[in-house]
């Protein structure tokens, strides 16, 4: 392939996304409009106008700040690559760390250059979702000082984590020979079964406070669920998600003998111990009918495809050119194949998401049907209601929308789905 012919697909591909992101944001933002002060007609005895208004103007603020991000990470990756940004920064980086301490030095800096320099462009970004957005709603709890403490904690755990992986990895590359791109996806996939064990137990408690579950009689009424579905955990913890946000949620972590059942403080405090209890049948379902093992294994297969084209575009003159870096051959530069490679990943395979969406919804409502039989799926509908209403997730999204974007089923569809399967 010629330069000029990978960087016109490119610049193609980034304008097609751009536009189906537009579009797909535009039918969002006119469907919720258009339904914003009519309650559908299944909820209009469990939903209050009020409350469905709220959901619609929430979701039409997040819809349209998406339209500015995603507008200015656009412009942010064309910066980096067709207008050389990226090239302009190696040489930089190169210059001022390679001759002092050699080259994996330098290409960690470049890597750790690139890290900081995104999330210093995204902190505006996430500063006004957090603290006007979130704020508006009555969902946002940070302070700015565990805004920033969070940021703070995350850049440190991310370099204590990040850099020793890249430094494995960039070797590998340099000294396993044509293979090593099936070395370095042998090294990703344990890092990843690595954090399965260690974030629940090392980096989780970074950020919040987990506790064991006080209610006597709620932990038996779990524990004898989990008994039921054969299931076995390490512990039933509270985290005081509260502290961050108003919203709720619950959810299994850790892998073997490390899984254990976490619950949100908010979510204990909105739902009774039944809709607990069908809420928690839920997310067993996902283990029982093996959607974590196939999420997994299809996420390790992924990779493996991408580290061998990984493997072969590295060698390829083209890839470094088409993409806005004139690379020196003589002495390739493995960072700057990784980080093109993850800019440029995600714009060719924006199209391959609405598969991804629709398998997901798929296994809500596999793990929904066994809730309901695990369960009592009147009190899984209710917990379902209470938690749509307190996140104020419409119930009136765009159909478009709904195939690219979500990975849970709609209100109104899923609901309908458990009706059917409870007496």
């Amino acid at each position: 392939m010629h330069s000029d012919t990978l960087a016109s697909l490119f610049a193609a591909f980034l304008i097609a996304t751009l536009v189906v992101k537009f579009w797909l944001a535009s039918r969002q933002i006119r469907h919720v409009a258009r339904h914003r002060d009519a309650v559908p007609a299944g909820f209009a005895q469990t939903i209050t106008s009020a409350a469905h208004q709220r959901a619609a103007d929430y979701t039409i603020a997040k819809t349209r700040f998406g339209l500015l991000t995603t507008a200015f990470g656009a412009a942010v990756l064309l910066g980096w690559t067709l207008l050389g940004g990226l090239d302009a920064l190696n040489l930089a980086v190169r210059d001022a760390v390679q001759p002092a301490f050699g080259d994996l030095a330098y290409q960690l800096a470049l890597l750790a250059a690139v890290a900081v320099i995104g999330s210093l462009l995204d902190l505006p970004f996430d500063a006004w979702a957090t603290f006007r957005i979130e704020q508006r709603f009555g969902f946002n709890r940070m302070s700015w000082g565990l805004f920033l403490g969070d940021l703070a904690k995350g850049a440190l755990v991310g370099t204590l984590l990040g850099l020793p992986l890249a430094a494995l990895v960039l070797w590998l590359m340099g000294a396993a020979g044509p293979s090593w791109w099936l070395w370095a996806w042998a090294v990703w996939v344990g890092f990843n079964l690595l954090m399965l064990v260690l974030y629940p137990t090392l980096i989780a408690p970074l950020f919040n406070k987990f506790e064991p579950l006080a209610d006597e009689g709620l932990r038996q009424r779990v524990e004898g669920l989990m008994a039921r579905c054969g299931f076995a955990a390490k512990g039933l913890f509270v985290m005081d998600g509260s502290k961050r946000s108003a919203h709720a949620n619950a959810y299994f972590t850790g892998f073997g003998a490390a899984k254990r059942v976490v619950f949100f403080d908010t979510l204990l405090n909105k739902l009774s111990p039944g809709e607990v209890e069908a809420v928690l049948a839920h997310e067993l379902g996902h283990f029982k009918r093996r959607h974590v093992l196939k999420r997994m294994v299809g996420l390790f297969g992924v990779s493996l495809l991408g580290f061998a084209l990984l493997g072969w575009l590295s060698n390829q003159a083209w890839f470094y050119t088409g993409l806005g870096v004139q690379p020196n051959l003589a002495a390739p530069n493995d960072a700057l194949a990784l980080l093109l490679f993850m800019m440029a990943g995600p714009v060719f395979g924006y199209f391959v998401s609405p598969l991804m969406a629709a398998v997901s919804r798929r296994h809500e409502y596999e793990a929904d049907a066994y809730a309901c039989a695990q369960a009592n799926g009147h009190d899984l509908s209710n917990a379902l209601l209470k938690l749509y209403e307190d996140n104020a997730a419409t119930l009136t999204p765009d159909p478009w929308y709904v195939r690219f974007y979500y990975s849970h089923p709609p209100a109104v569809q899923r609901l309908a789905a458990m009706k059917a399967l409870t007496p």
